[in-house]
């Protein structure tokens, strides 16, 4: 496994302790290698160092066990190597390319590669043509060479295009993991099999029985120390056409023919792409965008976003998100899709919330019973991770009066957590060539084409309001007008 930004943020927070868990888990082979390429000036011990307190860190606050499993640590670490490179030089990878070949001739090894782009977006393109220059991009002799590709995908459409043109000019589709945590999470994987393995819900999902859907992704944190990122992407460009639409995509996909990687990603796929696109004469309509001011979370103030650190005092960038989505095909002609996400909310909170249509009343008509509660399905993503089921059930007494109740069913409850980064699943399955869980090239077109209108009337019409809802509330005000126009509310974010 070869890792480019070895020295990143991103690496220590997420790739490492992913790489420990699957080592505690025996599930990473007796060959294993690791190398970090960097432009930082480190040796192999220095960079082994500099992982362990995070990883240490990780483990604290991740499960049951406080401390690093020092034999596992051991066992990984003895493993890595760490080589100064610059990744716009070709003489680097002709050097990565020397100690491959030493490693495989030491171990024995014909040489399966895992490149892994944990670096900024602007060189994936450029990692990638010089795989393709000096070979080690190339599948020969029996042997694989896997790209995993980080988030963001581009910044809109034609960037996202040229982006697929470059790394497909090079590497095949079957070659390229677009990688999104969130698909790592075991609550997403579940959403098929909730689905499409119970013959109580299967029958239910579809415009039949459904009268909206609500997909929340809401977050507490601020853009902490991404300010400089942040103002070049944004909320809608930073959440939606990734995480967000792929919980759109695993929620209204038609069944596959199997759960094999290619009938997965093609229903998904053709989810998306059944989206209807808005023409820009519709996007106030469609669209809503936030940002936040000074607030408090948790009972503690936290300052505006015009306020963190590299972020302009005039900013017009938003950090809160709400779409209405159309889906137009069989199953979902006429059901709403609602997506919400944004930062310095009230809740850390990702849930996928089905609204079923009410049942036809009139044998209550007499009773104190007007309108029974409407029936909810919810998908908990995070924090716990869970499934419940919200429906009216009789008060018990001489008198008709219905009660709303609630089935709650937990992970932790029935299988127990383990710490986990996401990222664990996500990795074990590259290593194996399932690419199940990752996006392929179609899937991402279709998912900027949905939000570029968007974008482009955003761009055209700076927002004159900001900042326009306050850190800890529920988010704008007119994200709950944009509700309402459809006669629906928001599920509250607590």
């Amino acid at each position: 496994m070869v890792i480019f930004g070895a020295a990143g943020d991103l690496t220590k927070r997420l790739v490492v302790p992913s790489l420990y868990n699957l080592a505690c888990a025996k599930l990473l082979p007796a060959e294993f290698a690791i190398v970090g390429v960097d432009l930082a000036d480190h040796s192999d011990e220095d960079w082994r160092q500099s992982l362990e307190a995070m990883t240490a860190e990780f483990v604290k606050h991740g499960g049951e066990h406080e401390t690093v499993n020092q034999d596992v640590w051991r066992w990984l670490t003895e493993r890595m190597t760490y080589q100064k490179g610059d990744l716009n030089d070709p003489a680097s990878y002709e050097t990565l390319k020397a100690k491959l070949a030493e490693i495989d001739s030491k171990q024995g090894t014909g040489g399966n590669y895992l490149f892994y782009l944990a670096i900024s977006d602007r060189f994936f393109g450029t990692v990638v043509q010089h795989l393709g220059q000096s070979e080690l991009g190339c599948e020969k002799d029996g042997h694989w060479r896997r790209v995993v590709v980080e988030k963001p995908f581009g910044h809109d459409l034609r960037s996202a295009q040229e982006l697929n043109r470059t790394i497909l000019s090079v590497v095949s589709e079957s070659q390229v993991y677009r990688i999104d945590h969130f698909l790592g999470k075991e609550t997403v994987q579940n959403i098929m099999l909730f689905r499409f393995a119970n013959g109580l819900f299967e029958p239910l999902w579809s415009r039949d029985r459904i009268d909206h859907i609500q997909i929340t992704v809401a977050e507490t944190v601020g853009v902490e120390q991404r300010g400089r990122f942040y103002e070049q992407t944004g909320a809608l460009r930073d959440m939606v056409p990734n995480h967000v639409f792929q919980l759109v995509a695993m929620t209204a996909m038609e069944a596959p023919n199997s759960f094999g990687a290619d009938a997965v990603r093609a229903e998904k796929a053709k989810a998306i792409d059944a989206i209807r696109v808005c023409n820009p004469n519709e996007v106030d309509c469609m669209a809503v965008r936030g940002q936040y001011g000074a607030g408090e979370i948790d009972g503690k103030p936290v300052a505006g976003y015009r306020q963190e650190p590299d972020v302009s005092p005039q900013s017009e960038v938003e950090t809160y998100v709400a779409l209405k989505l159309q889906i137009e095909n069989w199953r979902w002609a006429g059901v709403p899709f609602y997506i919400r996400t944004g930062k310095r909310l009230a809740r850390r909170k990702s849930q996928i919330a089905i609204h079923f249509k009410h049942a036809p009343c009139p044998m209550f008509r007499d009773t104190p019973v007007r309108e029974p509660a409407p029936n909810w399905l919810l998908i908990r993503i995070q924090p716990d991770e869970g499934i419940a089921l919200e429906f009216g059930a009789k008060i018990p007494g001489p008198t008709m009066r219905l009660g709303d109740v609630r089935m709650d069913f937990k992970y932790e409850d029935y299988f127990g957590t383990a710490p986990a980064t996401g990222y664990e699943t996500l990795i074990y399955d590259v290593m194996l060539g399932d690419a199940t869980l990752f996006q392929r090239a179609d899937n991402i077109e279709a998912g900027w084409r949905v939000v570029q209108p968007v974008l482009d009337h955003w761009a055209q019409n700076p927002a004159t309001n900001f900042p326009n809802y306050t850190a800890g509330s529920q988010g704008p005000a007119d994200a709950e007008k944009l509700i309402k126009h459809g006669h629906h509310m928001w599920r509250p974010i607590n």
